[in-house]
């Protein structure tokens, strides 16, 4: 531990990681790649923070000193990292104590790993971020962390029934990350509400600009690229319902932004970027799944010319959606095409997700409703980059009004 923390500070640490332990034991929807051992807990040094006594979960594509980066591969390194990365820092510093690293799917791309999710009984817990979702709905840890460069943290946040905040594009450094595309990557949290996304933001995020006081709700019904459940359809509507009753006007998305053009220009990026910028998969694309093999060659067929087209029609989007939201609107909408499919075998689709990610902007998964199984449904809720604490307002509002129907 650091010099001068208090003895108090110490034990609370400890205990946190003690705690998770005994909750972890036999992790029977395998969750975790692995728990830290006493001598790797002891090189970290939580802060006497805000953050201080909360365990904390680490999606094993995010560096943790001491630890291996596996990213969901055997065809990584087992060494140890030597640091961790600069948001795991920041975590750490802010006093939560990490128990380990979080499953994976492979390099953060479709291929699953093995866990299971917790709300929904022999259903895929989505993906990327599929241990660190399903870690959080079975009250393993009340924290962890997650990435998105498609859909990786919203899809399993909304599929496990737990809040998900993907931040604004470019808003913490990325530095100890394995990525997979530098335009759209982005860091993200998962807690088990929203007011407690709320609370470890605002630890993580003291100089945030102040939230703005949102009025509208922009409803967007989602369907453009992926059909859309009913009960998602009716999820989302209920969710509006809620937002009008607390005093917000409700009004309709319709035509207003190309968003079957942004999930295809999204995905002509990510596919263009990787086989750039992953270069290292590339050369072992033989050893790689079938589902990440074919999206690197995709990638490489992707010419510059599609590229630079889509990112043109990108900054013209980013112009228009700010018009549309203006200073006083969120956009509600699905968080995934409906509740999580059956079987280990897939994740599931990125599509309500993809529009928002090529736009850089934050994202937060609500929880509170279900399908007629008792699944959970999760909504989304987004706006202007930079404004997650507007964002997490307005979803506390929701949650709350959510929970008294």
């Amino acid at each position: 531990m650091r010099t001068g923390e208090t003895t108090g500070s110490r034990w609370a640490s400890e205990q946190a990681l003690s705690d998770a332990r005994r909750r972890i034991d036999g992790d029977t929807i395998h969750a975790w790649v692995a728990l830290a051992t006493d001598e790797q807990a002891a090189i970290w040094a939580p802060g006497h923070g805000p953050l201080e006594g909360m365990s904390v979960g680490v999606k094993d594509i995010i560096d943790l000193a001491g630890m291996p980066t596996r990213c969901g591969s055997t065809i990584t390194s087992d060494a140890p990292r030597d640091r961790s990365a600069s948001f795991v820092e920041r975590v750490i510093d802010a006093g939560a104590m990490p128990v380990g690293k979080t499953v994976t799917t492979e390099f953060a791309f479709f291929a699953p790993g093995p866990t299971a999710n917790p709300k929904a009984p022999g259903h895929t817990p989505g993906g990327s971020s599929s241990g660190s979702a399903a870690a959080v709905a079975a009250g393993h840890v009340p924290l962890a962390l997650g990435s998105q460069t498609a859909g990786s943290l919203t899809r399993p946040a909304a599929y496990c029934g737990v809040a998900g905040l993907v931040l604004s594009h470019g808003s913490v450094a990325l530095d100890g990350f394995s990525g997979l595309a530098s335009s759209l990557d982005a860091a993200g949290l998962i807690t088990a509400t929203v007011a407690e996304l709320d609370r470890v933001h605002d630890a993580l995020f003291p100089s945030q600009p102040t939230a703005t006081e949102a009025s509208r709700v922009i409803v967007w019904e989602g369907g453009e690229s992926h059909p859309v459940a009913s009960e998602m359809r009716a999820a989302v509507a209920r969710s509006a319902a809620a937002l009008q009753r607390s005093g917000m006007h409700v009004e309709a998305l319709r035509s207003r932004l190309p968003i079957a053009t942004l999930a295809s220009d999204h995905l002509t990026l990510m596919q263009y970027e990787i086989a750039r910028e992953r270069k290292d998969l590339f050369a072992e694309r033989s050893r790689l799944s079938s589902e990440l093999r074919n999206l690197l060659e995709a990638g490489a067929r992707v010419t510059d010319e599609a590229y630079g087209n889509a990112r043109e029609r990108t900054e013209a989007t980013r112009a228009t959606f700010a018009d549309v939201v203006g200073d006083d609107a969120v956009v509600l909408g699905p968080a995934s095409p409906g509740a999580a499919p059956r079987g280990l075998r897939g994740t599931g689709s990125p599509a309500m997700s993809r529009p928002w990610q090529l736009l850089g902007l934050p994202q937060l998964t609500v929880p509170g409703t279900t399908d007629s199984a008792g699944f959970p449904l999760g909504v989304q809720l987004v706006t202007r980059s930079g404004q997650e604490r507007t964002l997490l307002r307005v979803g506390r509002v929701l949650e709350h009004e959510l929970a008294e129907v």
